[in-house]
Protein backbone atom coordinates (compact mmCIF):
# COMPACT_ATOMS: atom_id res chain seq x y z
CA UNK A 1 0.00 0.00 0.00
CA UNK A 2 1.11 3.25 -1.06
CA UNK A 3 0.18 6.39 1.12
CA UNK A 4 1.62 9.11 -1.34
CA UNK A 5 1.34 8.60 -5.28
CA UNK A 6 2.26 10.59 -7.51
CA UNK A 7 2.60 9.76 -11.58
CA UNK A 8 3.83 11.87 -13.96
CA UNK A 9 2.91 15.10 -12.08
CA UNK A 10 3.09 18.34 -14.46
CA UNK A 11 2.52 21.93 -13.09
CA UNK A 12 2.50 24.96 -15.26
CA UNK A 13 1.97 28.12 -14.90
CA UNK A 14 0.82 31.13 -17.18
CA UNK A 15 2.68 34.52 -16.63
CA UNK A 16 2.16 37.71 -18.45
CA UNK A 17 4.41 39.51 -20.67
CA UNK A 18 4.67 42.93 -20.00
CA UNK A 19 7.36 45.45 -21.08
CA UNK A 20 8.67 48.07 -19.63
CA UNK A 21 6.95 51.73 -19.13
CA UNK A 22 3.47 52.82 -19.50
CA UNK A 23 2.65 52.43 -23.37
CA UNK A 24 3.77 48.73 -22.38
CA UNK A 25 1.65 48.43 -19.77
CA UNK A 26 -1.38 49.87 -21.25
CA UNK A 27 -1.14 47.84 -24.35
CA UNK A 28 -0.89 45.14 -21.78
CA UNK A 29 -4.34 45.32 -20.60
CA UNK A 30 -5.76 45.62 -23.76
CA UNK A 31 -4.00 42.77 -25.67
CA UNK A 32 -2.96 40.47 -23.33
CA UNK A 33 0.16 37.87 -23.69
CA UNK A 34 1.03 35.15 -21.96
CA UNK A 35 4.32 32.68 -21.56
CA UNK A 36 3.80 29.02 -20.10
CA UNK A 37 6.26 28.70 -16.99
CA UNK A 38 6.97 25.24 -16.37
CA UNK A 39 7.15 24.92 -12.05
CA UNK A 40 6.86 20.78 -12.14
CA UNK A 41 8.17 18.19 -15.15
CA UNK A 42 7.39 14.70 -15.37
CA UNK A 43 7.61 14.32 -11.41
CA UNK A 44 7.20 10.49 -10.33
CA UNK A 45 7.73 9.08 -6.65
CA UNK A 46 5.60 6.99 -3.82
CA UNK A 47 6.35 7.17 -0.06
CA UNK A 48 4.81 3.93 1.72
CA UNK A 49 2.88 4.69 5.37
CA UNK A 50 5.43 5.78 7.95
CA UNK A 51 8.32 6.41 5.68
CA UNK A 52 10.17 10.08 6.45
CA UNK A 53 11.40 11.16 3.04
CA UNK A 54 14.12 14.66 2.25
CA UNK A 55 12.27 16.41 -0.39
CA UNK A 56 15.13 18.66 -1.35
CA UNK A 57 16.45 21.22 -4.67
CA UNK A 58 17.56 24.69 -4.53
CA UNK A 59 15.39 27.48 -4.85
CA UNK A 60 12.09 27.59 -7.62
CA UNK A 61 13.06 23.71 -7.94
CA UNK A 62 9.34 23.28 -8.00
CA UNK A 63 9.34 21.47 -4.28
CA UNK A 64 6.40 24.28 -2.71
CA UNK A 65 4.64 23.32 -5.78
CA UNK A 66 4.77 19.72 -5.45
CA UNK A 67 3.92 20.04 -1.95
CA UNK A 68 0.40 22.10 -2.47
CA UNK A 69 -0.47 19.58 -5.37
CA UNK A 70 -0.05 16.98 -2.60
CA UNK A 71 -2.24 18.69 0.02
CA UNK A 72 -5.13 20.22 -2.85
CA UNK A 73 -4.35 23.51 -2.57
CA UNK A 74 -3.36 23.27 -6.49
CA UNK A 75 -4.88 21.35 -9.33
CA UNK A 76 -2.32 19.83 -11.23
CA UNK A 77 -1.80 20.70 -15.12
CA UNK A 78 -1.53 16.93 -15.69
CA UNK A 79 -0.35 13.22 -14.16
CA UNK A 80 -1.74 11.45 -11.36
CA UNK A 81 -1.81 12.09 -7.80
CA UNK A 82 -2.99 10.38 -4.71
CA UNK A 83 -2.74 10.44 -1.21
CA UNK A 84 -4.21 8.10 1.43
CA UNK A 85 -6.19 6.71 -2.28
CA UNK A 86 -7.40 10.37 -2.39
CA UNK A 87 -7.33 12.99 -5.00
CA UNK A 88 -5.95 15.51 -3.01
CA UNK A 89 -7.03 18.85 -4.72
CA UNK A 90 -10.90 17.64 -3.92
CA UNK A 91 -10.48 18.76 -0.44
CA UNK A 92 -12.63 16.32 0.89
CA UNK A 93 -13.17 16.98 4.96
CA UNK A 94 -12.41 13.40 5.74
CA UNK A 95 -9.17 13.69 3.58
CA UNK A 96 -8.35 17.33 5.22
CA UNK A 97 -8.21 16.08 8.89
CA UNK A 98 -5.58 13.07 8.40
CA UNK A 99 -3.51 15.41 6.79
CA UNK A 100 -1.24 18.69 7.70
CA UNK A 101 1.12 21.13 5.03
CA UNK A 102 2.83 22.93 7.79
CA UNK A 103 4.65 25.70 5.93
CA UNK A 104 7.65 27.49 7.98
CA UNK A 105 7.14 30.73 6.75
CA UNK A 106 3.46 31.08 7.12
CA UNK A 107 1.21 33.12 9.63
CA UNK A 108 -1.04 31.76 11.62
CA UNK A 109 -4.59 31.90 10.09
CA UNK A 110 -7.52 32.96 11.88
CA UNK A 111 -8.91 36.27 13.87
CA UNK A 112 -5.63 38.10 15.09
CA UNK A 113 -8.02 39.19 18.23
CA UNK A 114 -7.99 35.68 19.90
CA UNK A 115 -5.48 33.75 21.76
CA UNK A 116 -3.59 30.84 20.98
CA UNK A 117 -5.53 28.47 23.80
CA UNK A 118 -9.06 29.76 22.08
CA UNK A 119 -6.91 29.35 18.26
CA UNK A 120 -6.45 25.31 19.54
CA UNK A 121 -9.96 25.05 20.92
CA UNK A 122 -11.46 26.07 17.68
CA UNK A 123 -9.12 23.85 15.62
CA UNK A 124 -10.35 20.73 17.82
CA UNK A 125 -13.77 21.25 16.78
CA UNK A 126 -12.86 21.89 13.60
CA UNK A 127 -11.42 18.86 13.11
CA UNK A 128 -13.21 16.89 15.52
CA UNK A 129 -10.50 16.16 17.67
CA UNK A 130 -11.99 14.01 20.92
CA UNK A 131 -11.85 15.53 24.15
CA UNK A 132 -9.21 13.36 25.75
CA UNK A 133 -6.72 13.24 22.77
CA UNK A 134 -7.28 17.04 22.23
CA UNK A 135 -6.13 17.47 26.52
CA UNK A 136 -3.51 14.33 25.53
CA UNK A 137 -1.73 16.46 22.69
CA UNK A 138 -2.10 19.86 24.08
CA UNK A 139 -0.07 18.59 26.77
CA UNK A 140 2.40 17.10 24.20
CA UNK A 141 2.68 20.27 22.40
CA UNK A 142 2.87 22.50 24.85
CA UNK A 143 5.89 20.82 26.81
CA UNK A 144 7.41 20.14 23.48
CA UNK A 145 6.92 23.81 21.67
CA UNK A 146 6.96 25.97 25.19
CA UNK A 147 3.51 26.91 24.75
CA UNK A 148 3.00 27.55 28.50
CA UNK A 149 3.53 31.34 28.64
CA UNK A 150 1.90 31.77 24.90
CA UNK A 151 -1.35 29.95 25.82
CA UNK A 152 -3.59 33.34 26.91
CA UNK A 153 -1.76 35.83 24.67
CA UNK A 154 -3.24 36.99 21.12
CA UNK A 155 -2.07 35.56 18.04
CA UNK A 156 -1.31 39.64 17.33
CA UNK A 157 0.82 39.91 19.73
CA UNK A 158 3.35 36.93 19.08
CA UNK A 159 7.02 37.78 17.49
CA UNK A 160 8.02 35.24 14.35
CA UNK A 161 9.42 32.57 16.32
CA UNK A 162 6.34 32.34 18.60
CA UNK A 163 3.71 32.40 15.42
CA UNK A 164 5.82 29.63 14.12
CA UNK A 165 5.24 27.60 17.32
CA UNK A 166 1.57 28.19 17.68
CA UNK A 167 1.27 27.48 13.83
CA UNK A 168 2.72 24.40 14.16
CA UNK A 169 0.75 23.16 17.29
CA UNK A 170 -2.58 23.74 15.37
CA UNK A 171 -0.95 21.51 12.50
CA UNK A 172 0.05 18.75 14.86
CA UNK A 173 -2.95 19.07 17.27
CA UNK A 174 -5.29 16.30 15.14
CA UNK A 175 -2.60 13.73 14.44
CA UNK A 176 -2.20 13.82 10.89
CA UNK A 177 -1.31 10.62 9.34
CA UNK A 178 0.57 12.26 5.96
CA UNK A 179 2.73 15.65 6.89
CA UNK A 180 4.47 17.49 4.19
CA UNK A 181 6.51 19.57 5.88
CA UNK A 182 7.73 22.93 3.92
CA UNK A 183 10.71 24.48 5.81
CA UNK A 184 9.45 23.23 9.73
CA UNK A 185 12.30 24.52 11.43
CA UNK A 186 12.66 27.86 9.90
CA UNK A 187 12.40 30.84 12.70
CA UNK A 188 12.99 28.47 15.32
CA UNK A 189 16.19 28.82 17.05
CA UNK A 190 18.83 25.81 17.69
CA UNK A 191 16.87 23.97 21.01
CA UNK A 192 13.59 24.52 18.97
CA UNK A 193 14.74 23.07 15.78
CA UNK A 194 16.17 19.73 17.86
CA UNK A 195 13.33 19.51 19.54
CA UNK A 196 10.90 19.53 16.55
CA UNK A 197 13.24 17.44 14.60
CA UNK A 198 13.26 14.26 17.70
CA UNK A 199 9.39 15.24 17.69
CA UNK A 200 8.77 14.38 14.19
CA UNK A 201 10.97 11.40 14.19
CA UNK A 202 8.98 9.85 17.46
CA UNK A 203 5.75 11.19 15.71
CA UNK A 204 6.61 8.77 12.53
CA UNK A 205 8.15 6.37 14.42
CA UNK A 206 5.00 5.70 17.00
CA UNK A 207 2.23 6.17 14.56
CA UNK A 208 3.13 5.37 11.05
CA UNK A 209 2.40 8.48 9.78
CA UNK A 210 3.99 9.48 6.17
CA UNK A 211 5.94 12.62 6.29
CA UNK A 212 7.53 14.61 3.46
CA UNK A 213 9.88 17.36 4.47
CA UNK A 214 11.72 20.00 2.93
CA UNK A 215 14.38 22.67 4.36
CA UNK A 216 17.40 24.18 3.42
CA UNK A 217 18.37 23.35 6.82
CA UNK A 218 20.07 20.45 5.79
CA UNK A 219 20.81 19.28 9.51
CA UNK A 220 16.88 18.47 9.53
CA UNK A 221 17.37 16.13 6.40
CA UNK A 222 20.31 14.21 7.79
CA UNK A 223 18.52 13.49 11.19
CA UNK A 224 15.18 12.46 9.93
CA UNK A 225 15.08 11.11 6.45
CA UNK A 226 17.14 8.01 5.59
CA UNK A 227 15.82 8.57 1.82
CA UNK A 228 16.08 11.55 -0.59
CA UNK A 229 14.24 12.94 -3.45
CA UNK A 230 16.12 15.51 -5.13
CA UNK A 231 14.33 17.50 -7.32
CA UNK A 232 16.05 20.40 -9.81
CA UNK A 233 14.52 22.53 -12.59
CA UNK A 234 10.98 20.44 -11.90
CA UNK A 235 12.23 17.34 -12.79
CA UNK A 236 13.76 14.41 -10.21
CA UNK A 237 17.11 13.92 -10.23
CA UNK A 238 17.28 11.39 -7.79
CA UNK A 239 15.46 9.06 -5.26
CA UNK A 240 16.88 6.96 -3.02
CA UNK A 241 18.65 6.10 0.08
CA UNK A 242 20.81 9.15 0.93
CA UNK A 243 23.91 7.68 2.40
CA UNK A 244 23.70 5.65 -1.33
CA UNK A 245 24.25 9.35 -2.49
CA UNK A 246 26.43 10.54 0.01
CA UNK A 247 28.65 7.58 -1.41
CA UNK A 248 28.33 8.04 -5.42
CA UNK A 249 29.00 12.05 -5.03
CA UNK A 250 32.05 11.90 -2.13
CA UNK A 251 34.95 10.00 -3.44
CA UNK A 252 36.43 10.27 0.29
CA UNK A 253 35.32 10.25 4.22
CA UNK A 254 37.11 12.17 6.87
CA UNK A 255 38.84 10.90 9.86
CA UNK A 256 38.65 12.81 12.84
CA UNK A 257 41.72 11.79 14.83
CA UNK A 258 43.28 12.99 18.31
CA UNK A 259 47.13 12.03 18.94
CA UNK A 260 48.58 13.28 21.72
CA UNK A 261 52.28 14.71 20.01
CA UNK A 262 51.72 12.74 17.01
CA UNK A 263 54.39 13.92 14.20
CA UNK A 264 52.21 16.11 11.76
CA UNK A 265 54.18 14.56 8.16
CA UNK A 266 53.04 11.03 9.38
CA UNK A 267 49.40 12.51 9.47
CA UNK A 268 49.96 14.21 6.67
CA UNK A 269 51.28 11.12 4.76
CA UNK A 270 47.64 9.71 5.74
CA UNK A 271 45.09 11.83 3.89
CA UNK A 272 44.88 15.34 3.23
CA UNK A 273 44.67 17.67 6.18
CA UNK A 274 41.90 19.79 6.33
CA UNK A 275 41.41 21.09 9.43
CA UNK A 276 43.62 21.02 12.70
CA UNK A 277 42.84 21.90 16.13
CA UNK A 278 45.16 21.86 19.31
CA UNK A 279 45.90 17.84 19.29
CA UNK A 280 42.84 16.88 16.67
CA UNK A 281 43.65 16.59 13.10
CA UNK A 282 40.73 15.98 10.12
CA UNK A 283 42.17 13.93 7.55
CA UNK A 284 40.29 13.56 4.14
CA UNK A 285 41.29 10.16 3.02
CA UNK A 286 40.15 8.19 -0.54
CA UNK A 287 36.99 6.16 0.32
CA UNK A 288 38.13 2.79 -0.31
CA UNK A 289 41.35 3.53 1.77
CA UNK A 290 39.60 4.24 5.23
CA UNK A 291 40.30 0.78 7.01
CA UNK A 292 43.27 0.61 5.94
CA UNK A 293 44.69 3.68 6.74
CA UNK A 294 42.67 3.60 10.39
CA UNK A 295 44.04 0.59 11.31
CA UNK A 296 47.49 2.03 10.06
CA UNK A 297 46.87 5.28 12.28
CA UNK A 298 45.32 3.18 15.34
CA UNK A 299 49.23 0.90 14.94
CA UNK A 300 51.73 3.80 14.64
CA UNK A 301 50.44 6.57 16.93
CA UNK A 302 48.95 7.14 20.59
CA UNK A 303 45.06 7.70 19.89
CA UNK A 304 43.09 8.85 22.44
CA UNK A 305 39.90 9.45 19.75
CA UNK A 306 39.38 8.21 16.05
CA UNK A 307 36.18 8.77 14.06
CA UNK A 308 35.01 8.39 10.70
CA UNK A 309 32.26 10.81 8.97
CA UNK A 310 30.96 11.06 6.31
CA UNK A 311 31.58 14.55 3.91
CA UNK A 312 29.30 17.19 4.88
CA UNK A 313 26.02 17.07 3.56
CA UNK A 314 25.84 20.59 2.52
CA UNK A 315 28.43 19.63 -0.02
CA UNK A 316 27.08 16.14 -1.31
CA UNK A 317 24.28 18.16 -2.28
CA UNK A 318 25.80 21.27 -3.86
CA UNK A 319 28.15 18.90 -5.69
CA UNK A 320 24.69 16.84 -7.20
CA UNK A 321 23.41 20.27 -8.44
CA UNK A 322 26.37 21.78 -9.96
CA UNK A 323 27.17 17.86 -11.79
CA UNK A 324 24.35 15.53 -11.47
CA UNK A 325 23.97 12.59 -10.01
Amino acid sequence: MTAVEVDDLCMTYRAPIRGSGWRQTLRSVINRRYREVPAVRNVTFGLAPGEVVGFIGPNGAGKTTTMKILSGLLHASSGRVRVLGQAPWQRRSDFLRRIAFVRGSQPVGGSQELTVLDTLRYQRLLYEVPQDAYRRALGELTELLDLGELLPRQLRALSLGERMRAGLALSLLYRPEVMFLDEPTIGLDVVGAVAMRRYFAGYAEQTGATVLLTSHYLADVAALCPRLVLIDRGRVQYDGRLDELAARLSPYKLLRITAPGADPDRLRAAGEVIETTNETWVLRVPRADVAKITARLLTELDVADLAVEEAPLEAVIDRAYREGV
